[in-house]
């Protein structure tokens, strides 16, 4: 009895739950906790198909106002029928067969003229520099100040090393912590990018002179660079001498830099 009454109950309890179908299988889960779709929109669209049962849209055109490529004109006589059509935008009259290729304008800005010309901060006005190119490479000079164009002013001075006033870019220099005071050195306003740019003589060709016989004009200093030469380094070296370290400069500036067997420069303390 209690068999039949316990299948009874059971019975019952199938008969009164709700019937759930099976529910259908979505390919795009979330993944995890994030909450995260497993496929984005994009690719369920092309998945789905749903681009098949989307009606086209319908483009209406735009209505533009007509616009009249003539103008009308009064023309007298009686015979010549009183009115005339004339284009609004005539062509010209005289068409160029070569086609010139406009310049392009560009903007101040991207000249390198007109960049920013930043400075190390290590070189400031009296710095003594080491020279890693050029004629005078492993000289040490002085840096005067800086031109319009970025490139350094240095001088030797002439006297002491043999390097002259010359012009030289940043990166081929080595910034000492040897400095010289300079405030009384007075440096010409002349002394500028275009006092060092030299002229190039132009070719003239000779018919009777000899092709295979070529001749090299040397390049001779000009009196006023001699002159310039000599009242800059009269003031520096006037610095030197007033400095407490005079002997020491004298004989830093005029011995050159060089390494040795087992030396490491990116170990030095310049």
């Amino acid at each position: 009895m209690v068999q039949e009454g316990n299948e009874k109950s059971g019975h019952e309890k199938v008969e009164g739950q709700k019937k759930t179908g099976s529910q259908p299988f979505s390919k795009n889960q979330p993944i995890g906790r994030v909450h995260v779709m497993r496929f984005s929109r994009a690719r369920m669209f092309a998945k789905r198909c749903v681009y098949k049962y989307l009606k086209p849209k319908k483009i209406v055109p735009k209505l533009r106002d007509p616009v009249s490529i003539y103008k009308i004109k009064p023309v007298g006589g009686e015979n010549n029928g009183k009115e005339r059509k004339v284009l609004v935008k005539k062509p010209p009259k005289l068409v160029s067969v070569v086609k010139r290729r406009k310049k392009p304008k560009l903007s101040k800005n991207k000249f390198f003229k007109n960049h920013p010309k930043k400075l190390k901060p290590s070189m400031t006005p009296g710095t003594i520099v080491i020279l890693l190119a050029g004629r005078h490479k492993g000289k040490r000079a002085v840096f005067l100040k800086q031109l319009g164009s970025g490139l350094l002013l240095i001088t030797g001075p002439h006297k002491l090393n043999g390097c002259p006033l010359r012009r030289i870019n940043q990166i081929y220099v080595i910034g000492t912590k040897t400095k010289l005071n300079i405030k009384d050195v007075e440096i010409p306003d002349h002394l500028n990018d275009s006092y060092f740019k030299r002229i190039k003589q132009k070719k003239r060709i000779n018919p009777e002179a000899d092709i295979f016989v070529t001749q090299k004009k040397k390049y001779v200093v000009s009196e006023q660079r001699k002159k310039d030469q000599k009242a800059v380094d009269s003031m520096v070296l006037n610095a030197i001498r007033s400095s407490e370290d005079k002997k020491y400069l004298f004989g830093y500036l005029g011995s050159n830099f060089g390494l040795r067997k087992g030396d490491c420069p990116h170990k030095m303390v310049f």
